[in-house]
């Protein structure tokens, strides 16, 4: 019972935050181009190795020439991460107001490079870029600015989000 109840207060936390923001101006999603997302985590087995968890539980898939992260992923010919890489994290959807994993590109929407990522810090989860200093939130507020270069402005820059498909035998699909 209170954990729905802290589920819920949560939820609508979120909403509210949300509907603040267009206040000020718009959010932008799409400063990062559009590229192809395959990242295939279905089946318990692969979930369990290679997903999220627990509230605020991160994880970063990169597939480019130079550079294969997490090591040791199975990527096949379909696999790609999108511009800059994807950020796998376990929160709560804005949306929905449901406890999934949520994914977003890495590459920060203010700097706009496939080798300039995000990473995620502190209690609050926030991801970070380092080159700007922006923050976001990508555990509830679906990886909007919370501070920095992002939120400054009348353009507000949010990642970009991905889409986090259930799996016939549990696992998830990431994908555009």
């Amino acid at each position: 019972m209170a954990r729905r109840l802290i589920k819920e207060s949560l939820a609508a936390v979120a909403v509210i935050l949300l509907a603040a923001l267009p206040g000020c101006g718009s959010v932008d999603d799409d400063r990062i181009p559009a590229m192809a997302v395959s990242v295939n985590i279905s089946g318990m087995g692969m979930w369990n190795t290679y997903g999220v968890s627990g509230y605020g539980q991160s994880r970063r898939f990169i597939l480019s020439s130079t550079r294969r992260e997490p090591t040791g992923f199975p990527y096949t010919q379909t696999s790609s991460t999108g511009f800059g890489g994807i950020l796998l994290i376990s929160g709560i959807d804005p949306f929905s107001g449901d406890s999934s994993p949520l994914a977003y590109d890495l590459a920060c929407p203010v700097e706009r490079k496939p080798d300039v990522r995000v990473n995620v810090e502190g209690e609050l989860y926030e991801a970070v870029c380092p080159v700007c200093g922006s923050h976001y939130d990508v555990t509830m507020g679906g990886g909007g600015p919370l501070s920095g270069p992002a939120a400054e402005g009348k353009y507000k820059y949010a990642l970009r989000r991905y889409q986090c498909l259930p799996g016939i035998d549990g696992g998830y699909l990431i994908t555009y």
